[in-house]
């Protein structure tokens, strides 16, 4: 009997470190990590890093191509955004050296520019003359002797821009920026191409005015126009 009033204060004490324990090992699973909030709260505070959209690609301009001629045969602005300006202090190219290795270069009469008011007369008439000529090619009422004058021109006006811009990249090529280079790049591939179709677009022509003419001369002997 001496020995039980003992033991009961030790198993009360028992039981409640045991109840103790339960009760932390309870709030500590109930708790958040102390790791893992800062880095919780970092990541709420700072916003989802994405990459860039990337630009969308910027399609040539009109005047980019506009290094060929119409199918009047007139070049309508040449090379417009890579020709050089009057004022070379501006740009690398210098008209006066090109010039003088160039001469006779249509460049020099139809694309340079100019605000003269008698240039830009001059060549407005001279663009309406060739845009005459062109319908009558078109409509097969130009002779032989004017579909061979109409793509001589022809001729003429793309083999000077290939000169042109050929001449501009050997000679500043190097100091001119990758657009520009590009531009009369393409103005000498375009030109080309069109060098390429001039036979058959001659041959075209003539026989689209052979057909015509016999057409016109069996209308005529069956009597028409009578």
């Amino acid at each position: 009997m001496n020995g039980r009033p003992k033991i009961l204060p030790w198993l009360l004490g028992a039981a409640a470190v045991v109840l103790l324990v339960l009760v932390l090992v309870g709030v500590l699973f109930a708790s958040p990590s102390t790791d893992d909030a800062p880095g919780q709260e970092s990541r709420a505070a700072v916003p989802e890093q994405r990459a860039p959209a990337p630009e969308p690609w910027a399609a040539p301009t009109s005047s980019a191509l506009a290094t060929v001629q119409g199918d009047a045969g007139l070049p309508a602005n040449p090379i417009a955004e890579a020709a050089p300006s009057e004022t070379p202090a501006r740009h690398p190219v210098d008209l006066e050296k090109l010039r003088t290795l160039l001469p006779n270069n249509l460049y020099w009469e139809t694309g340079v520019p100019t605000k003269d008011p008698e240039v830009l007369r001059k060549r407005d008439e001279e663009g309406k003359r060739w845009n005459a000529l062109y319908g009558k090619v078109q409509s097969n009422t130009a002779t032989e002797q004017e579909i061979h004058q109409y793509y001589e021109h022809r001729r003429q006006v793309s083999e000077d821009a290939i000169a042109f811009a050929t001449t501009v990249l050997e000679q500043y090529g190097t100091q001119l920026p990758d657009q520009e280079q590009g531009l009369y790049a393409l103005s000498i591939r375009m030109h080309r191409t069109r060098l390429e179709e001039l036979p058959r677009q001659i041959e075209d022509a003539l026989s689209r005015k052979g057909a015509q003419d016999q057409r016109r001369e069996a209308w005529q002997r069956s009597g028409g126009g009578n």
